[in-house]
């Protein structure tokens, strides 16, 4: 699915622009000059408060009285969110733990009613009455449906049956041949295009039943695009119709002791160029897809004691240029195909170069069998170390091999491992 998206342009630039499309709309600060006197601003649902509300226009209206070395504390209750939550550069986001609750509105949806362009910055649509100005929504069709293909945008008037939106399309949509359509799906809290940030004690909830699919390029219950140098701590991504925690063109994001489940695509996925990742202490669990997605050009990133659990497919896939990672101390455990699931690529284009020492990969499998890892065609430079590859349980035993590595696949080093047999 990936490899299908991104031959079909320079995602680098395209993402860049963007980005600083959807900051610029939001009239975000890209400095990190430290403020003069750092301030905390508050945001609650009833006063005493800086802004007082229930819903994303309220967060996003103290979000945007931030400046670099600020805070801003998110007080307890369900915040409906309509669109997404952009936070600038060089600030602290921080909710009450389990108690601060971002949840994304029920969906609605309608067809176009006119083809909708590259560029358009106003689309005719059958059903204006479904929206407002304030709404996050994504344009797409049968064809132009996933990924960087989308356009994820917000309404700022509706006029007739004209949506006005910012920033404008970047595809041309075809109404009378391939189903375009408008849907209000967003990526719930945001930190794009900017650098040092800390979000901490948030939970995220993307009211999976009532809405529809975007996937993990373009949104996830809490997503990052073109960062630097910005943690997620102790946060909880749950019921996303898409990717729980989602990172594209990063570099030293830091994920730790967090909480990503009951997604339909992947609790965690880092790619586009992200470079020197850190997952730590998190739970990546039940997700209908899988656990921990290694995309493009994950590289130089470090995953340790995370449980990793319950996934629909693997616990960690791993692909395109995705080199030079280590993964130190996880729990990898009854996931539906594979512990650890390399996929094919050319020589040129597969993860080389991987690490894993000191984790349990175990009881994973299904009706038609499964691996602790299985290394595919070309992939070279692997080293599975001092790790227990097991099925432990007495019946039901699915995890029949422990070590797969397909026809072609390069070196493998693999010492020290415990592995149990039935």
């Amino acid at each position: 699915m990936v490899g299908t998206i991104m031959v079909l342009l320079d995602i680098r630039v395209f993402a860049a622009c963007s980005a600083l499309l959807f900051t610029a709309a939001c009239g975000q600060q890209s400095t990190t000059a430290p403020a003069a006197s750092p301030r905390t601003i508050r945001v609650a649902q009833s006063g005493p408060a800086d802004v007082v509300g229930a819903g994303n226009a309220a967060l996003q209206k103290a979000a945007d009285m931030l400046k670099p070395g600020d805070t801003l504390l998110i007080g307890e209750g369900t915040y409906t969110m309509e669109d997404s939550l952009f936070v600038p550069s060089g600030v602290t986001v921080r909710g009450v733990a389990g108690k601060t609750i971002l949840k994304k509105n029920a969906g609605v949806r309608t067809s176009l009613a006119e083809d909708g362009d590259y560029g358009e910055s106003a689309l005719a649509v059958a059903e204006p009455g479904q929206f407002h100005a304030g709404m996050g929504i994504t344009i797409l069709d049968d064809v132009q449906s996933r990924g960087w293909d989308v356009s994820v945008t917000s309404v700022t008037g509706v006029k007739g049956p004209y949506l006005l939106l910012r920033p404008p399309t970047v595809r041309d949509y075809d109404f009378e041949k391939k189903n375009a359509r408008v849907t209000n799906t967003f990526p719930i809290l945001c930190v794009m295009n900017a650098e040092k940030v800390l979000i901490e004690d948030i939970t995220v909830d993307g009211n999976r039943e009532e809405n529809d699919y975007l996937d993990g390029c373009r949104g996830g219950a809490i997503y990052l695009n073109t960062v630097r140098d910005v943690t997620v701590r102790n946060c909880v991504a749950r019921n996303y119709n898409g990717d729980g925690i989602s990172f594209q063109i990063t570099d030293g994001v830091k994920i730790l002791n967090s909480e990503s489940y009951g997604h339909a695509g992947f609790g965690a996925h880092p790619g586009t160029g992200s470079a020197n990742a850190l997952i730590t202490g998190c739970k990546l669990h039940n997700n209908d897809d899988i656990g921990l997605f290694l995309c493009w050009r994950v590289r130089h990133g470090r995953f340790e004691d995370n449980v990793i659990e319950n996934n629909g497919h693997h616990g960690i896939s791993i692909g395109h240029k995705d080199t030079d990672n280590e993964f130190v101390n996880n729990t990898v455990t009854k996931n539906g195909v594979s512990g650890v699931w390399f996929r094919e690529e050319s020589v040129k284009n597969s993860g080389h170069r991987n690490t894993f020492r000191k984790n349990r990969v175990l009881d994973n499998g299904g009706a038609k069998g499964g691996y602790g890892f299985y290394i595919a065609k070309n992939v070279d430079g692997t080293v599975i170390e001092d790790n227990r590859i097991a099925d432990t349980r007495t019946a039901g035993k699915t995890q029949r091999v422990a070590i797969e590595r397909a026809p072609g696949s390069g070196s493998v080093k693999a010492t020290g491992n415990e592995i149990l047999k039935e």
